[in-house]
């Protein structure tokens, strides 16, 4: 089941995407991902394909991962620099 997570964007995601940070209903990473993409189009999509996600802390690239109701999963693109 679907519960509402809390997506926040940084960087070029941000860009991206338009906003900062948005609510959404999804039960896993992928079904997240599938959701943020048809919102926000064809650019977050390519984005998407270079990002990391940290969800409630823990860094995944596990679109697998079930989404507990409340989390918090944060979209970052690579980072410049070292």
């Amino acid at each position: 089941m679907a519960g509402t997570v809390t997506v926040r964007y940084f960087a070029g995601a941000r860009a991206a995407a338009g906003v900062d940070t948005e609510t959404c209903a999804a039960g896993t990473l992928e079904e997240l991902v599938g959701r943020i993409v048809e919102t926000h189009g064809e650019r977050l999509e390519r984005v998407l394909t270079a990002c990391s996600f940290l969800v409630d802390g823990t860094q995944t690239r596990d679109r697998a991962l079930h989404l507990a109701p409340g989390a918090v999963v944060d979209v970052l693109p690579p980072f410049a620099g070292g």
